[in-house]
């Protein structure tokens, strides 16, 4: 009799714990335990089993409550490697955090264990909506500004990153894991696929319908990417800016900042109010003639120096 009953609440527990093992509904679990308690009342008459039956049963009921607590609650097992992944999600973090602060600087590529991290950013929403953000910043910007008659007023757009995405790119290159490869990048540019970042052409039609000029301004070889760069533009519906200027025959060897705030002279001289400035890389941002005001697009993919 002693081996039967405990072979019955034996029966009883492991129901339970699978139960609570695969957060499953536990009330079956539990109808079925009383079902197997009642149909067992014949069998616990003995006086000397009681003390043992009381045992179990609170011990499967003091289970049972603790199986529906921790699932209320929302607690899970530990799992070493589900802690090491929000670990190593904490340090990227971190790291994307410090490099579009512009605290890490100078750096070659994404860190390998960044990989997943960075291609979550980059295609799970959170990029998209971080541009759509600080456009709408700029926009709020944009309409605070009255612009004169006498067509001067301007704004500077970065090309890569910011007016068109590479993302489709970098994703063969592990989102920035793999070095930069400048003939894979050529390659990719001349066939003028790149879409348009969206919020960038709104902000751009909008710049454009308040009357001012544009100049889009890319570090992209005007020998040998201009025309493919130029009806991808135009095919992604940038239409309308003042100019599209590429780096030249004499700016080859030179620094982003150095051929960048070069341009931003020559258009400040020319008579041009800039107001804006818009980049992905802080090389876009630096230098001489900055304009009114700077904006940072992110882009944890690459560095340009």
């Amino acid at each position: 009799m002693l081996y039967k009953n405990s072979h019955i609440f034996s029966s009883i527990h492991i129901i339970l714990t699978y139960s609570y093992i695969h957060y499953i509904n536990l009330t079956p679990s539990l109808s079925l335990a009383i079902h197997v308690l009642a149909n067992c009342n014949t069998l616990f008459m003995e006086q000397n089993m009681i003390s043992a039956m009381v045992k179990q049963v609170r011990d499967i009921f003091t289970f049972f409550f603790l199986a529906i607590f921790s699932k209320a609650i929302g607690t899970k097992p530990y799992s070493r490697t589900s802690a090491q992944a929000k670990s190593c999600s904490n340090e990227c973090l971190s790291w994307r955090l410090a490099v579009e602060a512009n605290n890490v600087r100078g750096w070659r590529t994404v860190p390998d264990h960044c990989h997943r991290y960075i291609e979550t950013y980059m295609i799970g929403g959170q990029y998209e909506q971080d541009v759509n953000y600080i456009v709408e910043q700029i926009e709020s910007y944009v309409t605070d500004l009255v612009v004169g008659g006498d067509g001067m007023d301007a704004w500077i757009l970065d090309v890569d990153d910011t007016c068109l995405s590479n993302i489709v790119y970098y994703k063969g290159k592990k989102y920035g894991c793999d070095p930069f490869d400048p003939s894979g990048f050529k390659a990719w540019a001349m066939k003028g696929g790149c879409p348009a970042i969206p919020a960038i052409l709104r902000l751009f039609t909008k710049l454009i319908d308040s009357g001012f000029k544009v100049f889009l301004v890319t570090g992209r070889d005007e020998e040998t990417l201009a025309p493919a760069t130029t009806a991808n533009l135009h095919n992604q519906g940038f239409i309308g800016y003042e100019r599209l200027i590429f780096r030249s025959q004499g700016f080859k060897g030179k620094s982003a900042v150095v051929f960048k705030s070069e341009i931003r002279k020559q258009l400040m001289e020319e008579g041009y109010r800039i107001w804006g400035n818009v980049g992905d890389q802080w090389t876009d941002l630096q230098g001489d003639c900055l304009g009114n005001r700077t904006f940072k697009l992110p882009n944890p993919m690459y560095c340009v120096p």
